[in-house]
């Protein structure tokens, strides 16, 4: 029940928000309080549920809902947690506290705060839900749950060209969930149900080759927008730059993050033969992603929009290791999700803070000399941004090594002569993202400046609170990534049909 729990804290926060205001939510403070405890009381839960899950033994479904809910088609309310999805929920817990602690001191520039507060609590259960739900259609309603929350936290807190990047968003993302609904529901007619674990246990059995190959097909696009993969990558840029700071952590800490949960959870599993099929299609867009997000990244003069570029060339990593359809490669995959989780929402969350200190986030106007003028604020960022190039030792490493790895040995029946060559394609795009990111540090942090020492507003007891966790954790399975790879490779294998 503790997962149902997990669930019910946040939707009943959020709509004890639509209630009339009472002496207890009188101001606008107060409800930002309100909102961090309950993102705090969230965050706990899912530390329940780390601790009650039995770490012996990953690949099982543990502490499942399972309720029938529309007998007539077979639906049923089933909620369940692996090792998979369990670093997921607390990373998400994780972030929208984070948030909710920033905002305290940072909140959006305008608007309500009863409405933006009640729109991260929904955003939380729609990302919650989609991470813990185990039947097909449950999956989808969450993963739909996001959508409008999302779409208005940009339309009304983003910035200047807001509503034209929120259409974007929310276009492309609708598009996005047509092509996943007629997928999803292909794979339960044909396979006589909707359960997400009967599905990955039968592994493709009762589906012929066409079903698998149209239904991987239909998936796959649904889920690639959201990811998003080159070349449906066009609205992420424009919604990072135009997000607020919240809208943009969460965006790229875990929205991202639904789609290659997806391929793996639902795709891989429930249509091998469609992925044996695409899987090279699938490679050969991921390290064009990689490319060219590091060679935009080069171009760009907008940290926000540089940080946005950086996301699409990490997740071609990402795809890149789900491609392989080997052991290493998801689990490089899974990885890399985490990993991008905390650095990314780092960055975002220091963006941030250097646009509402300086004014701008134009590399130009910003200048040079940021260790001079702002000696703490500069460190967090050449933190972030070397964790983010995939120095050895800090968790954006692993995830990109073990991607090229998987590359270099893919499954049987896939072309190894092809994948050898993303592999070499994704190291020049590993290269590339050191080199946008040192040339990032050169233009901001160093050189000289015309403020003086310590001229920049000192950081906030919010800002230390919401951005150590984040540096203290990708320390943390840098150097220990045990800590990940042990709850997700015997799910890994169970779910690519290796008992």
């Amino acid at each position: 029940m503790i997962l149902l729990v997990t669930l019910a804290i946040p939707l009943a926060g959020a709509l004890a928000l639509l209630l009339p205001r009472t002496r207890f939510l009188p101001d606008e403070e107060s409800v930002r309080r309100y909102g961090a405890a309950v993102t705090g009381l969230v965050l706990l839960t899912t530390v329940a549920v780390a601790a009650a899950f039995d770490h012996g033994d990953p690949r099982r479904m543990q502490l499942e809902v399972d309720w029938s809910w529309a007998p007539a088609i077979g639906l049923r309310f089933h909620l369940g947690v692996d090792g998979v999805s369990l670093p997921l929920v607390v990373l998400t817990a994780l972030l929208t506290f984070l948030c909710s602690i920033y905002t305290l001191r940072h909140p959006p520039a305008e608007g309500s705060a009863r409405l933006f507060t009640g729109l991260v609590l929904a955003l939380q259960v729609g990302m919650l839900g989609t991470f813990l739900a185990l039947d097909l259609l449950l999956f989808f309603v969450f993963f739909e749950v996001v959508l409008i929350p999302m779409y208005a936290v940009i339309a009304l807190w983003g910035g200047p060209g807001r509503r034209a990047a929120a259409y974007k968003f929310i276009l492309y993302t609708l598009l996005g969930s047509g092509l996943l609904l007629v997928g999803l529901l292909l794979v339960a007619v044909n396979a006589g149900t909707l359960d997400m674990v009967a599905l990955a246990e039968r592994h493709g059995r009762g589906l012929t080759p066409a079903v698998q190959i149209a239904a991987f097909a239909l998936i796959g696009l649904g889920l690639a927008i959201k990811v998003p993969m080159w070349p449906l990558h066009t609205w992420l840029p424009d919604a990072h730059t135009e997000a607020p700071t919240v809208g943009s952590v969460l965006l790229a800490g875990v929205l991202l993050k639904m789609g290659t949960y997806g391929l793996v959870r639902i795709a891989l599993p429930a249509a091998p033969e469609g992925a044996e099929l695409w899987a090279p299609w699938l490679g050969l867009c991921a390290v064009i992603g990689i490319v060219y997000g590091s060679l935009a990244c080069l171009a760009q003069r907008d940290l926000k929009r540089l940080i946005a570029y950086s996301s699409i060339g990490h997740m071609g990593f990402v795809l890149l290791g789900i491609a392989t359809l080997t052991p290493v490669g998801v689990n490089a995959a899974l990885f890399g999700n985490i990993a991008h989780g905390l650095i990314t929402g780092l960055l975002f969350f220091l963006a941030g803070a250097v646009k509402e200190r300086y004014g701008t986030g134009e590399l130009n106007a910003l200048g040079g000399g940021m260790l001079t003028a702002a000696p703490r604020l500069a460190s967090f960022l050449t933190f972030a941004a070397v964790a983010s190039l995939g120095l050895p030792g800090l968790a954006g490493f692993w995830g990109e090594m073990l991607a090229l790895l998987g590359a270099y040995r893919p499954a049987a029946g896939l072309p190894r002569e092809t994948f050898v060559t993303f592999m070499a394609v994704g190291a020049l795009g590993a290269v590339l993202t050191a080199a946008y990111f040192l040339r990032l540090l050169a233009t901001i942090t160093h050189g000289r400046t015309e403020r003086p020492a310590g001229s920049v507003a000192a950081l906030t007891r919010a800002e230390y609170a919401a951005w150590v966790p984040l540096v203290v954790l990708t320390l943390l399975v840098g150097l220990w990534p045990k800590l990940l790879l042990d709850l997700t490779t015997a799910p890994v294998r169970a779910l690519l049909g290796g008992g």
